[in-house]
């Protein structure tokens, strides 16, 4: 995997974490998502 590519890996992941993180309880929850699996969540979106 090149460094471009990592980069924005990484960059793709952090933004996913911040919004999730700026979400309330009930709104992660409407998603499906529990508070404790927000950076397994953003992992799987910063692969795709």
């Amino acid at each position: 995997m090149n460094v471009a590519r990592s980069f924005n890996n990484w960059r793709k992941y952090r933004q996913t974490v911040s919004e999730l993180g700026r979400m309330t309880t009930r709104e992660l929850n409407d998603l499906g998502i529990d508070r404790a699996d927000i950076r397994s969540v953003a992992r799987a979106a910063a692969s795709r």
